[in-house]
Formats: structure tokens, C-alpha cells, sequence
């Protein structure tokens, strides 16, 4: 059997589903959306060793700096292949992480998510 044939029938990650009655203009919105996604992506996933582009419109390619290569088919896979991959268990809400994008963005604080307790400042 052709390996090509495994990646055919993909069904589609409920994160990838913009309402819409229009054909192309939803598949316009999806190319869009992934695309600020995969850029979304690099950036955190730049704090493990590994960035990610679309492939093909759906799939992801996920690489490491180290040439290590896999074609994942939706999030929930890809946060998986990351740990796999680097050794870490990716967690996009680490401190460093949020430090990151907010170098890179300006807008997201990297302050804790959490509320100060008693008798702190923050």
C-alpha cells in the first residue's frame, strides 16, 4: 500500500471549522487562520526546539532544530509529537514561554495567570 494513502481521509480538528455557508470563502478563512496559527506556533514552540508549517493544508509538519521530522494531524497530536520529539513535555503557558511572546508581541503579559495571595504586591 502507498504511504500517500494513510493521509488521505484526515477528518477535520474542530479547531480547523469556520462557520460559513460560502466554499471558498470558508477555505480562504481556513488557509488564513491556519497560517496565523502555524505562526502562533513557532513562536512558542521555539522555546523547545521546534517549529511547525502547514502541510498541504491538513496536516502540520513538525520539525526540530535537530532535522527530526514528523506529520502530525491536528493539535491535540501535535502537543504530543512535541514531547516525544524533544523530551520535554511543552507546556504553553510556562512562564518562559509567555516571556517569549510577549518580547515578540508586546501585548501578552508574562506575568503569572495566577491572582497575587495575601499580603503580596503584583
Amino acid at each position: 500500500m502507498c504511504g500517500l494513502c494513510g493521509i488521505l481521509g484526515s477528518e477535520a480538528h474542530w479547531a480547523d471549522l469556520l462557520p460559513g455557508s460560502d466554499p471558498d470563502e470558508f477555505a480562504r478563512a481556513r488557509r488564513n487562520d491556519r497560517r496565523r496559527r502555524v505562526q502562533y506556533l513557532n513562536k512558542v514552540l521555539a522555546a523547545y526546539g521546534c517549529s511547525v508549517s502547514d502541510w498541504q493544508a491538513s496536516k502540520y509538519q513538525l520539525s526540530t532544530f535537530t532535522g527530526k521530522v514528523e506529520l502530525v494531524d491536528d493539535l491535540s497530536q501535535l502537543w504530543l509529537a512535541v514531547e516525544r520529539m524533544s523530551g520535554q513535555a511543552p507546556d504553553p503557558l510556562a512562564l518562559a514561554v509567555r516571556e517569549r511572546l510577549a518580547a515578540s508581541q508586546g501585548a501578552i503579559s508574562a506575568r503569572p495567570l495566577v491572582p497575587a495571595r495575601h499580603g503580596e504586591t503584583g
